[in-house]
């Protein structure tokens, strides 16, 4: 136990040692700082209703196991068709603000690799982080790690990356070891703290040609931890720039998923567009700390 302490502490202090890591990890941890936080801060993984917010929900409820239950709160409104992607459309949606200094810390790789990340050692883990088992971070806790163990979807590979080193790793899993990628992720050029609001789209979306592409999302976790994803079918990536009705700009990046046939039909989307799997193409937006890798040979 002492261990596990003296681990999460030195990576609560880890900007000290981040000039030693290769350039690829300490441009990462740069961008991620940018766009907003390291991981899913723990309180804010319900809603006001005490339902689970769709964090979770957009980044894999495509999954059976994944029930949706909402009054189709804000948060869901990230959501889109291709028809949407054209310059003048204006939509309602929502970009959750949030403060990178209140964020849970990437740990590395050394320092991760010590704590237990199981269900099977979800005690164990509530004790060592101070939460009672009836508390709303111990249920995040349960619902990362269930989310982290079941099995993907056909045509999907997936990976929760607790360090920088194993998200890497995953994605040179997917695009091979000899392949340089590069990381997108949706930009706050203002600093509005309007959540939900109006945007329009001030241009035309520009695609980001990527045959392949890896998206991970944060996960409410006493640290940050990624659910990394990969799917075989066709996935167009765009980077659009939005104007927010209170003067705010967004250059946000909406991923298009064209089949959607293996989804779970309580997936949030197909509430929000009125369709259902595999009718058609789904497209949703990208909060600021999540991210998607793409190889470095696309047109960006």
């Amino acid at each position: 136990m002492n261990k596990m302490a003296r681990t999460l502490n030195k990576g609560r202090n880890m900007p000290s040692g981040l000039a030693l890591w290769s350039p690829l990890l300490h441009l990462l941890v740069l961008v991620l700082c940018v766009q907003g936080t390291g991981g899913r801060k723990m309180s804010e993984t319900q809603d006001g209703d005490g339902h689970e917010t769709t964090h979770t929900e957009h980044a894999h409820a495509h999954h059976p196991s994944s029930h949706m239950h909402h009054h189709m709160d804000p948060s869901v409104m990230i959501f889109l068709t291709l028809e949407d992607l054209k310059e003048g459309k204006t939509m309602a949606i929502y970009f959750p603000k949030r403060n990178p200094s209140k964020s849970p810390h990437l740990l590395p790789r050394e320092e991760a690799d010590q704590i237990p990340f199981s269900s099977k050692q979800l005690l164990h883990l509530l004790h060592f982080f101070s939460f009672s088992q009836d508390s709303p971070q111990a249920k995040a806790m349960k619902d990362t790690l269930r989310e982290c163990e079941i099995e993907p979807i056909k045509g999907e590979i997936k990976s929760c990356a607790t360090s920088l080193e194993s998200m890497l790793d995953f994605t040179r899993g997917v695009f091979g070891v000899d392949t340089p990628f590069s990381v997108v992720a949706t930009t706050h050029l203002t600093n509005s703290t309007t959540n939900f609001q109006n945007y329009t789209l001030l241009e035309e979306p520009k695609e980001i040609s990527a045959p392949k592409m890896v998206a991970c999302h944060t996960m409410p976790y006493p640290y940050a931890v990624f659910y990394c994803h990969s799917q075989q079918s066709v996935n167009r990536v765009f980077k659009v720039l939005l104007g927010g009705e209170d003067g705010d700009r967004v250059e946000a990046v909406a991923v298009c998923h064209l089949d959607t046939s293996q989804w779970s039909p309580n997936h949030a989307s197909f509430s929000v567009l009125r369709t259902k799997p595999g009718a058609s193409a789904v497209c949703h937006f990208f909060p600021a700390d999540n991210l998607v890798w793409v190889p470095l040979s696309t047109s960006m």
